[in-house]
């Protein structure tokens, strides 16, 4: 380290550093005069009340400060860990939680099949579940995970929900795919439940996004058919077991030919949301069997 030289017509000016390392000293050193001896005793000490008594004070605040601002901190990183736990739990929480409302949701869907199963009892039935489907935003055409393997045949009819859903149209040994009465290329042919009368339900993928499909050909010289009436699979149906529910007469149209009537069918599955379904193990027997 250079010497300190003052330089002829030069002010002489201590550096800072050294200036806070001397009062740093002699303050020190005041302090422990105070509690080892009596210097400051008698005329002293009032020197001593204005000098070291305030340094004292602020060397007492100093100190509570930086232990008040230690506990601060050692209560920021305990709050620090419990957030992270909490966090946690919430994480597991929610996965647990959207594990109970699959499980409900599935539930839900196993009571409904339950119930379909019971008001068709007379047919044999097995469980399916859906494992893909065509694009879009419902259920037009899907594959489920049961197939010839399992005693599946095309053309066996398949339910879920309040009724039917459509029929197998392709098979393999452990798949099926089903093609679903809303699809453009389907024609089932019903009857009004309540007088017999016959239609032919033809599905609409464009209608079905106002959800409903239509039915054309009803003869009803009566007027005995309403809305709201309960449309099933008919008895002459190529395809289908008669007595399966359809859907719900929505509006009823009389065409220009004045002889017969048209018009929309609310159906009775829910074609946006498919997971499980039944297949009648049983085909249809036509006349030429």
């Amino acid at each position: 380290m250079s010497p300190i030289v003052k330089r002829k017509g030069e002010k002489f000016t201590l550096p800072s550093k050294y200036l806070l390392f001397i009062l740093t000293i002699l303050c020190t050193g005041m302090v422990m005069l105070t509690f080892h001896t009596t210097i400051f005793s008698g005329p002293l000490s009032m020197i001593a009340g204005y000098t070291v008594v305030p340094f004292e004070e602020g060397i007492s605040a100093a100190g509570s400060f930086l232990r008040s601002r230690s506990e601060e901190l050692g209560q920021i990183r305990d709050l620090i860990a419990e957030n992270e736990a909490l966090k946690e739990e919430v994480a597991e929480l929610t996965i647990e939680n959207t594990g109970l409302q699959q499980d409900r949701y599935e539930l839900t869907n196993l009571r409904e099949l339950y119930k379909l199963d019971s008001q068709y009892d007379e047919y044999e039935k097995i469980g399916a579940r859906i494992i893909a489907r065509d694009s879009g935003n419902w259920f037009y055409s899907f594959v489920i995970n049961k197939g010839s393997d399992d005693g599946l045949a095309v053309d066996m009819n398949v339910m879920a929900g309040s009724g039917l859903v459509g029929r197998i149209v392709d098979i393999g040994p452990n798949w099926a795919k089903v093609k679903s009465i809303i699809a453009d290329d389907s024609n089932v042919s019903a009857m009004v439940l309540s007088s017999s009368d016959n239609m032919i339900v033809t599905g609409d993928l464009k209608l079905y996004a106002s959800g409903v499909i239509s039915f054309e050909q009803l003869v009803d010289s009566a007027d005995a058919v309403v809305e709201g009436d309960k449309i099933v699979t008919s008895n002459i149906s190529d395809k289908y077991l008669p007595g399966i529910l359809i859907g719900y007469i929505s509006t009823i149209n009389r065409d220009s030919n004045n002889l017969t009537k048209s018009g929309y069918i609310t159906p009775a599955v829910d074609f946006e949301h498919l997971e499980e379904v039944l297949v009648i193990l049983e085909l249809k027997q036509t006349v030429e069997e």
